[in-house]
């Protein structure tokens, strides 16, 4: 039995699933800001809400994204960060992968801001599109079933070689650079 704790926060939510062979528990917190100081606080409520803790577990599913870049950095950091305190594998996955479980060959369709999608068509390469352009796709899965399904992607990929997770960017970062010359550090 694969015993996986899996979150995201690449949305204006904290997720969180515990897969525990077939029975997998989730928790969705809606919350625009403040996830970073939520999160472990959190996992640990659902890990002891069925009396585990974190030695317990085979391992850690992350949600890489694509949504919003400060939260899929947060999650990102917070499972390797686990991992690698734990000696657990952690596993990066896609909401295209979360959302596409179980739907073989669907057209899965984000929404992005200024009225954009990311959109994966099957096993195709995601796209960045207007939304004008871009085809229907399947229903989105509620922010609980997601997660739940995030897990179990997860799970099916715990005892397989995993590159460490990294977030899944489908544009360049709003910000700029600064124009004003680097300050000089004396040594």
């Amino acid at each position: 039995m694969t015993t996986l704790l899996a979150f995201d926060t690449s949305g204006p939510h904290c997720a969180a699933a515990l897969l525990m062979g077939d029975r997998v528990v989730t928790r969705v917190d809606d919350m625009a800001r403040g996830q970073a100081e939520h999160l472990m606080g959190m996992l640990q409520e659902v890990l002891a809400g069925e009396g585990l803790g974190w030695d317990d577990l085979d391992g850690i599913g992350v949600g890489i994204g694509p949504g919003n870049f400060t939260g899929i950095r947060i999650s990102v950091a917070a499972a390797r960060g686990l991992a690698l305190g734990l000696g657990k594998p952690a596993i990066g996955v896609s909401t295209f992968d979360a959302q596409g479980f179980g739907r073989s060959g669907a057209v899965i369709v984000l929404p992005a801001p200024r009225d954009q999608v990311y959109m994966q068509a099957g096993e195709d390469a995601p796209q960045f599109l207007r939304a004008e352009d871009a085809p229907k796709g399947v229903a989105l899965k509620e922010a609980d079933a997601m997660i739940a399904d995030l897990a179990r992607v997860a799970a099916s990929r715990v005892n397989t070689p995993q590159p460490r997770p990294a977030p899944l960017y489908m544009r360049a970062a709003d910000a700029a650079p600064s124009k004003d010359p680097a300050p000089v550090i004396l040594g």
